[in-house]
């Protein structure tokens, strides 16, 4: 490879934030010129290029200037940067809701469809596709209204993304944490301790806590005291009490947008959801008897474990004794140790094991470039290139890896495509960028970084998100990776979330960080089979995340409606757990204000898709490369050009179904 040059040089990563300010302000004004441009057209002058080709290119160039700069509040470790790039979000969010409602471009996409029509012209079906879906945004964004409603429905438009962007900024930029005393960690593991901030208060060592994943999931699960977990637990649930009122904002602004364009509730304006709203019926009123079965079974560990200890039991089952006792159930059925098994997975073998995996079975290769420049020492720039390559036409994309925890970086495990791939006006390729942010297991003073064997899965998963962005290849920008429906989006991720249950692949990403030895088979066969333990009381949880999201997005009238109240009834109701002292928990429930409102249903259900896709074509050989490619081909390379159901049927060979799904779930794999 290294006679090979990519045809396209990365993005720099040294803006100061007065240019990520001027380089949005002057991207939004370039864009605006070309949308001038097609508004001046007369009718017989709009047609497909100068109208739907100058509105699309033009969006690309776009978001290729704009998304890297939105993305600096997310990693970057300068306040002054993030809040530029904050700033610089605002700008293009509001410049959205502008663009969105120009009814003189509007009138310029309707002209051109017309002459489309009447010329004859032939378009491919992407292109036919564009036209279609550019004309229906007008009309979905309530350009048939009197211009006051209009105007109106900006001014909403704008407090609303005003009103999300603030929501995310409050989570990226938590850093709380709660204190306790080596006595109250009772049962948390040594290494984990270590990670803890240790400082002494009134005479006391104390232990700092923070809110982030590897510093109080552990805790969660392995903490002995109640009091302690329940205290963890209760801090973690306020710590973004800050957002509720944000939130309850953003719902009455939705509901009036809603109601303006015509629609009884926001869930009608996003998506037609009967048959969702059926689909998570059914499947909960199946998953409850499981679930108050497995939460039985937890209550009586819970009882023995307590009576040992000789401290009293309540016969209750509250928020903070899941994880824990579900740990508990698993090392006792199953003699699995999670503890133990984190130790077959350090980072620095894992990575490049799964980034092995997804390059073999899909045809490509990942070339690290070590002298890159990126946002933060910690983050990993690789050149991505077809497995065979000969010439630059072989070069897929970039990736970026920012796998570890930090100060005001996002906290949980998502993928950015912070630039599409398409067909630029010169007929060359513009190729994509994808960005995964995690944050993995730090090291210790005597161990390397280990991964949790579901921080495989979810690493796993996040690198499907990754492989869609790269291994697309649409003519257009808007189509480009994951820009599928939402109850898609999820799906080729999930299914590739298998390859970490099946034992091949366990064990070519598994060494000892010690001893260098693979797990062993029995181990291997425990993991395996922890899977589908409390698998009930796993997605009765979804479920509660899900119709808590439908339930404020269907909510009619101009009464307020108490979210916090509505949160703790649900999770009681159908996650079957007792929750503690009220709190906003919805103030964490990020996916709300970040794409997912009145879709966080989209989660569970694309699950169905996930099993039917693994259980087809990929079961009876998960590291078939011939199966991988036909996975690129079918489901990553179309990206959202045509609709999702076309694609699986080519893939599957006939109709998706939710057989496996429900095998799955109550028959095991």
């Amino acid at each position: 490879m290294s006679n090979l040059t990519p045809p396209q040089p990365p993005p720099v990563w040294t803006h100061t934030p007065e240019d990520v300010l001027r380089l949005t302000k002057e991207a939004i004004e370039k864009d605006r010129q070309v949308q001038d441009q097609v508004a001046k057209l007369s009718v017989s002058e709009s047609n497909f290029d100068t109208v739907f080709l100058a509105l699309a290119h033009s969006d690309a160039l776009f978001q290729e200037i704009t998304e890297p700069l939105s993305f600096y509040q997310n990693v970057s470790p300068s306040k002054e940067l993030r809040d530029a790039s904050n700033e610089a979000e605002q700008l293009v969010r509001d410049f959205g809701v502008e663009s969105s409602m120009r009814v003189d471009v509007y009138n310029a996409k309707v002209a051109a469809q017309k002459n489309i029509e009447s010329s004859g012209r032939k378009l491919n079906p992407e292109e036919q596709r564009l036209v279609e879906k550019m004309v229906q945004d007008g009309a979905r964004a309530g350009l048939g209204l009197p211009e006051e409603d209009r105007k109106q429905l900006t001014t909403w438009k704008k407090e609303l993304s005003q009103v999300c962007l603030e929501f995310s900024k409050n989570f990226n930029e938590e850093n709380g944490f709660v204190s306790f005393t080596l006595e109250q960690l009772k049962g948390v593991p040594e290494d984990v301790i270590s990670g803890y901030v240790k400082r002494t208060e009134d005479g006391k060592e104390l232990y700092d806590v923070t809110h982030k994943t590897p510093d109080i999931f552990p805790l969660f699960k392995y903490a002995q005291s109640a009091e302690t977990r329940r205290l963890a637990y209760e801090s973690f649930e306020a710590r973004l009490e800050l957002n509720s009122p944000l939130l309850d904002r953003a719902l009455e602004l939705r509901r009036e947008i809603a109601s303006l364009l015509g629609y009884k509730t926001w869930a009608d304006y996003v998506t037609e959801i009967k048959m969702h709203l059926q689909f998570l019926t059914d499947l909960e009123q199946k998953l409850r008897p499981l679930g108050l079965e497995e939460r039985e079974t937890l209550l009586r560990l819970k009882a023995d474990e307590l009576k040992a200890r000789g401290e009293p039991y309540d016969n209750e089952f509250y928020l903070w004794d899941y994880r824990y006792y579900d740990r508990l159930h698993v090392e006792k059925t199953l003699s699995l140790d999670d503890a133990l098994v984190k130790e077959y997975f350090p980072a620095s073998v894992v990575v490049p094991a799964i980034l092995g995996i997804y390059q073999n079975l899909l045809g490509v290769r990942f070339y690290e470039v070590k002298e890159a420049q990126t946002w933060h020492p910690d983050a990993q720039m690789f050149a991505v290139w077809a497995a065979d390559a000969k010439d630059e036409s072989d070069f897929v994309g970039y990736c970026y890896l920012d796998l570890f925890p930090r100060a005001s970086k996002y906290s949980h495990a998502a993928v950015w495509p912070l630039l599409p791939g398409y067909v630029r006006p010169d007929g060359k390729r513009s190729y994509p960028l994808a960005a995964m942010v995690a944050n993995l297991a730090k090291p210790t003073p005597d161990r390397p970084a280990l991964m949790r064997h579901d921080d495989v899965v979810t690493f796993f998963h996040e690198m499907g998100h990754v492989f869609h962005g790269l291994l697309s290849r649409t003519q257009f920008s808007r189509f480009h990776g994951t820009s599928v429906a939402r109850d898609f989006v999820e799906a080729p991720s999930q299914m590739l979330e298998n390859w970490c249950w099946e034992p091949k692949v366990l064990e070519k990403m598994s060494r000892h960080y010690k001893t260098q030895e693979p797990l062993s088979a029995e181990l291997i066969e425990k993991i395996v089979k922890s899977r589908y333990v409390n698998v009930g009381l796993f997605y009765l949880r979804q479920l509660f995340f899900a119709w808590f999201d439908l339930q404020v997005h269907t909510h009619k009238g101009k009464d307020k409606q108490d979210a916090t109240a509505l949160w703790n009834h649900l999770r009681e109701r159908i996650s079957l757990v007792k929750g503690g002292k009220i709190s906003a928990g919805q103030g964490s429930f990020g996916h709300i204000v970040g794409g997912y409102d009145a879709g966080y249903y989209g989660y569970t259900y694309s699950l169905v898709f996930a099993a039917d896709m693994y259980s087809t074509v990929f079961k009876k050989d998960p590291l078939d490369p011939a199966r991988g490619n036909r996975y690129r081909e079918s489901i990553l390379q179309p990206g959202g050009s045509r609709e999702e159901l076309d694609s699986l049927r080519e893939f599957l060979g006939r109709p998706p179904n939710s057989d496996a799904f429900m095998k799955e779930l109550f028959g095991g794999s």
